[in-house]
């Protein structure tokens, strides 16, 4: 066992990744054997992630205020401090805050053997996301 007591600092989220503000604190990074990745990530009203997909699935835990989350095809959900979203492996999609809250998450993935975390695709713009009519 290992405890750690000086985390890492908290980092802007890249702009190639997310628009607008959000924050990351990495909570569980791969390690040895270990695959297992846990960020938890703080969105500003507004700011989502772009379009990805994740090669073994995602799991997104709502930790604090209110956010979207959308999967290509679907429809947008409104997500809310308790709620968990599962992300089927390969499955498009894309989340965030909702316009007028803040949006805290913790996103649990495992990381695919070959070290693939996600695959970024192109941003969610700002037109799709205010009028909900996101679409593929």
């Amino acid at each position: 066992m290992r405890v750690s007591r000086t985390p890492p600092p908290t980092a802007a989220a890249p702009p190639e990744w997310i628009a607008g503000a959000a924050w990351v604190d990495e909570i569980a990074v791969p390690e040895g054997a270990s695959r297992f990745r846990v960020d938890s990530v703080h969105f500003a009203p507004g700011a989502r992630t772009a379009w990805h997909r994740h090669p073994l699935g995602q799991v997104l835990h709502v930790t604090e205020g209110t956010g979207l989350v959308q999967c290509r095809g679907g429809e947008v959900h409104t997500i809310r401090a308790g709620d968990s979203v599962r992300i089927a492996p390969g499955e498009w999609h894309w989340h965030g805050a909702s316009p007028t809250a803040f949006m805290t998450h913790l996103a649990i993935q495992e990381v695919a053997e070959d070290g693939t975390e996600a695959e970024r695709g192109t941003h969610v713009t700002e037109a799709e996301y205010t009028t909900g009519s996101l679409t593929c």
